[in-house]
């Protein structure tokens, strides 16, 4: 067995802290806490994944409205044992160039866009803590035989849960976090027969 890297013990017997990850710079890209545990992305991802994130980025980025950023691949810090980082988020705070992290409260929309090695975290884990944070909205996108669909979730603030809002494949629109439209098929290149 290969001996762990330094880097890699927990720096105290109750194991890792949210604050942390901003000390690891050894760490592989995209390394996030659950739950305590430093969780590492392990497969490569897919083209269709990072086709999803660019242009879902780029068609929010072109209609957010004033005070509304979004980010791609920053960490939320949810709580002392937990930041994750989903592919994409909306704040209401503006652009700094040194953030490492967002607080929940600074964050109305996450993304996850699933793949294999996250399917189980972005179901099950992810949905939870994002709403016990109070982040107010949630979408899921999910690879149908290449196109992808988006599981929308809204938070209900007395229960703390998320209600589903809706599954759109072909088009969304929404009025929340701010006007959206998606021409769901325009987010992944074309098929060629």
């Amino acid at each position: 067995m290969t001996a762990l890297p330094d880097w890699m013990r927990p720096p105290r017997a109750e194991g890792w802290f949210a604050e942390d990850l901003d000390r690891l710079p050894e760490a592989p890209r995209h390394t996030e806490l659950i739950d305590g545990a430093l969780v590492f992305m392990m497969f490569p991802q897919r083209s269709w994944h990072g086709r999803v994130v660019t242009a879902l980025t780029v068609a929010l980025t072109d209609q957010a409205t004033e005070g509304v950023e979004i980010e791609r691949e920053m960490t939320i810090r949810l709580d002392a044992r937990n930041r994750p980082e989903p592919d994409l988020l909306v704040t209401t705070l503006p652009y700094d160039a040194n953030r490492t992290s967002y607080a929940p409260e600074d964050v109305r929309l996450v993304v996850e866009v699933v793949s294999p090695e996250s399917a189980h975290r972005d179901r099950t884990v992810k949905l939870l803590k994002y709403a016990n944070a109070g982040i107010p909205h949630y979408w899921r996108i999910e690879d149908e035989d290449g196109s992808p669909v988006v599981h929308v979730y809204e938070l209900d603030e007395p229960t703390a849960t998320y209600v589903p809002m809706g599954i759109f494949r072909d088009s969304l629109r929404l009025a929340v976090p701010f006007e959206i439209t998606l021409d769901l098929g325009k987010l992944t290149p074309p098929r060629r027969t």
